[in-house]
């Protein structure tokens, strides 16, 4: 199983990423910053000098269809922003 489900590339993030070297993913809930870590270094051959992690809540979503109200949620799930070693950067725009 992998704990790096996918990258989260915004907005926000690209001018984070850009200004203090740092890169976010989405990950499994249960990992641990010292999983991310080493699941990020052997992933990508970077240098990870730190790992911040949240769990981010799920929004609240309402729709209208012929007969009722249809609420619900998104699924929570568990964001890692890593900073990674001065020097060292992830392009995820090299395989387009």
């Amino acid at each position: 199983m992998s704990i790096i489900i996918k990258p989260v590339v915004t907005e926000k993030m690209t001018q984070i990423g850009e200004k203090f070297n740092r890169v976010a993913f989405r990950v499994v809930r249960d990992a641990n910053k010292i999983e991310i870590k080493k699941a990020v270094e052997a992933l990508y051959n970077v240098s990870v000098v730190k790992v911040n992690t949240s769990i981010v809540k799920g929004k609240h979503k309402s729709r209208y269809t012929q007969t009722r109200i249809v609420k619900g949620t998104t699924p929570f799930y568990k964001k890692a922003i890593i900073t990674l070693k001065e020097g060292d950067n992830i392009d995820f725009y090299s395989n387009i």
